[in-house]
Protein backbone atom coordinates (compact mmCIF):
# COMPACT_ATOMS: atom_id res chain seq x y z
CA UNK A 1 0.00 0.00 0.00
CA UNK A 2 1.26 3.48 -0.88
CA UNK A 3 0.95 6.01 1.95
CA UNK A 4 1.62 9.73 1.80
CA UNK A 5 3.32 11.01 4.94
CA UNK A 6 3.32 14.76 5.56
CA UNK A 7 6.06 16.50 7.54
CA UNK A 8 5.43 20.02 8.79
CA UNK A 9 8.51 21.98 9.73
CA UNK A 10 8.74 25.13 11.81
CA UNK A 11 12.12 26.39 10.65
CA UNK A 12 14.42 28.96 12.19
CA UNK A 13 18.09 29.70 11.68
CA UNK A 14 18.91 28.08 15.04
CA UNK A 15 16.66 24.98 15.02
CA UNK A 16 13.87 23.07 13.28
CA UNK A 17 10.78 21.52 14.84
CA UNK A 18 9.24 18.67 12.83
CA UNK A 19 5.76 17.17 13.05
CA UNK A 20 4.97 14.01 11.07
CA UNK A 21 1.36 13.31 10.08
CA UNK A 22 0.69 9.62 9.62
CA UNK A 23 -2.73 8.92 8.03
CA UNK A 24 -4.83 6.11 9.46
CA UNK A 25 -8.06 4.34 8.56
CA UNK A 26 -9.16 4.00 12.20
CA UNK A 27 -8.98 7.73 13.01
CA UNK A 28 -8.00 11.07 11.47
CA UNK A 29 -4.30 10.38 11.76
CA UNK A 30 -1.40 10.44 14.15
CA UNK A 31 0.97 13.34 14.65
CA UNK A 32 4.51 12.65 15.88
CA UNK A 33 6.56 15.69 16.86
CA UNK A 34 10.32 16.03 17.05
CA UNK A 35 11.58 19.25 18.60
CA UNK A 36 14.90 21.02 18.49
CA UNK A 37 16.50 19.45 15.42
CA UNK A 38 19.73 21.15 14.35
CA UNK A 39 19.12 23.24 11.19
CA UNK A 40 20.75 20.94 8.64
CA UNK A 41 19.13 18.93 5.85
CA UNK A 42 20.96 15.77 6.94
CA UNK A 43 19.04 15.86 10.23
CA UNK A 44 15.70 16.03 8.41
CA UNK A 45 16.78 13.11 6.21
CA UNK A 46 17.82 11.15 9.31
CA UNK A 47 14.32 11.64 10.80
CA UNK A 48 12.74 10.53 7.50
CA UNK A 49 14.97 7.44 7.27
CA UNK A 50 14.19 6.47 10.88
CA UNK A 51 10.48 6.81 10.15
CA UNK A 52 10.81 4.72 6.97
CA UNK A 53 12.54 1.92 8.93
CA UNK A 54 9.47 1.66 11.17
CA UNK A 55 7.34 1.12 8.06
CA UNK A 56 9.59 -1.16 6.01
CA UNK A 57 6.65 -3.17 4.60
CA UNK A 58 4.93 -0.13 3.14
CA UNK A 59 5.75 2.21 0.29
CA UNK A 60 5.90 5.75 1.67
CA UNK A 61 5.77 9.04 -0.19
CA UNK A 62 7.13 11.87 1.93
CA UNK A 63 5.99 15.48 1.48
CA UNK A 64 7.67 18.16 3.60
CA UNK A 65 6.46 21.70 4.03
CA UNK A 66 7.40 24.87 5.83
CA UNK A 67 6.07 28.37 6.14
CA UNK A 68 7.66 31.02 3.93
CA UNK A 69 10.05 33.13 5.93
CA UNK A 70 13.67 33.85 6.70
CA UNK A 71 15.13 30.79 4.95
CA UNK A 72 13.71 31.68 1.57
CA UNK A 73 14.13 28.87 -0.96
CA UNK A 74 17.41 27.41 0.35
CA UNK A 75 15.86 24.54 2.37
CA UNK A 76 13.45 23.80 -0.47
CA UNK A 77 16.31 23.42 -2.97
CA UNK A 78 18.40 21.30 -0.58
CA UNK A 79 15.49 18.89 0.01
CA UNK A 80 14.72 18.70 -3.73
CA UNK A 81 18.38 17.82 -4.42
CA UNK A 82 18.00 14.89 -2.00
CA UNK A 83 14.84 13.70 -3.80
CA UNK A 84 12.39 14.82 -1.11
CA UNK A 85 9.22 16.58 -2.19
CA UNK A 86 8.82 19.96 -0.50
CA UNK A 87 6.22 22.73 -0.41
CA UNK A 88 6.55 26.27 0.89
CA UNK A 89 3.29 27.46 2.42
CA UNK A 90 2.13 31.06 2.03
CA UNK A 91 1.48 32.26 5.62
CA UNK A 92 -1.50 34.43 4.70
CA UNK A 93 -3.36 31.47 3.17
CA UNK A 94 -2.88 28.96 5.97
CA UNK A 95 -6.06 27.97 7.80
CA UNK A 96 -5.81 28.67 11.50
CA UNK A 97 -8.13 28.19 14.44
CA UNK A 98 -10.42 31.13 15.06
CA UNK A 99 -10.68 32.55 18.56
CA UNK A 100 -9.05 31.03 21.58
CA UNK A 101 -5.63 31.85 22.93
CA UNK A 102 -3.00 32.79 20.40
CA UNK A 103 0.02 31.21 22.08
CA UNK A 104 2.72 30.67 19.50
CA UNK A 105 5.53 28.21 19.94
CA UNK A 106 7.53 25.99 17.61
CA UNK A 107 5.56 22.83 18.43
CA UNK A 108 2.17 24.45 17.75
CA UNK A 109 3.44 26.09 14.57
CA UNK A 110 4.86 22.79 13.21
CA UNK A 111 1.61 21.01 14.10
CA UNK A 112 -0.44 23.70 12.34
CA UNK A 113 1.78 23.41 9.23
CA UNK A 114 1.43 19.61 9.10
CA UNK A 115 -2.34 19.89 9.50
CA UNK A 116 -2.48 22.38 6.63
CA UNK A 117 -0.44 19.95 4.51
CA UNK A 118 -2.62 16.99 5.49
CA UNK A 119 -6.00 18.64 5.00
CA UNK A 120 -5.15 21.09 2.20
CA UNK A 121 -5.63 24.36 4.08
CA UNK A 122 -2.98 26.43 2.30
CA UNK A 123 -1.68 27.84 -0.98
CA UNK A 124 1.86 27.05 -2.09
CA UNK A 125 4.42 29.76 -2.79
CA UNK A 126 5.68 29.96 -6.38
CA UNK A 127 9.29 28.81 -6.53
CA UNK A 128 11.25 30.87 -9.07
CA UNK A 129 12.84 28.95 -11.93
CA UNK A 130 16.23 29.65 -13.48
CA UNK A 131 14.47 31.70 -16.17
CA UNK A 132 12.63 33.75 -13.51
CA UNK A 133 15.94 34.49 -11.77
CA UNK A 134 17.62 35.43 -15.06
CA UNK A 135 14.82 37.84 -15.95
CA UNK A 136 15.01 39.40 -12.46
CA UNK A 137 18.78 39.87 -12.77
CA UNK A 138 18.38 41.38 -16.25
CA UNK A 139 15.78 43.89 -15.03
CA UNK A 140 17.97 44.88 -12.06
CA UNK A 141 20.97 45.32 -14.35
CA UNK A 142 18.91 47.43 -16.78
CA UNK A 143 17.66 49.63 -13.92
CA UNK A 144 21.23 50.09 -12.63
CA UNK A 145 22.41 51.16 -16.09
CA UNK A 146 19.53 53.65 -16.40
CA UNK A 147 20.41 55.16 -13.00
CA UNK A 148 24.09 55.41 -14.00
CA UNK A 149 23.17 57.14 -17.26
CA UNK A 150 20.96 59.63 -15.37
CA UNK A 151 23.85 60.51 -13.07
CA UNK A 152 26.03 61.22 -16.11
CA UNK A 153 23.43 63.15 -18.12
CA UNK A 154 20.46 64.47 -16.07
CA UNK A 155 18.47 65.08 -19.28
CA UNK A 156 17.95 61.33 -19.85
Amino acid sequence: MNRIIKIGMDVHTTNYTLCIFEPSFEHDGTVHCITQVKPEVKNIIRVIETFKKKHENEELNIVCGYEAGCLGYSLYHELKEKGIECVILAPTTMKTEKGGRKLKNDYRDAKMIVECLAYGGYSAVHIPTELDNSVKEFICMRDDIKENLKSIDPCL
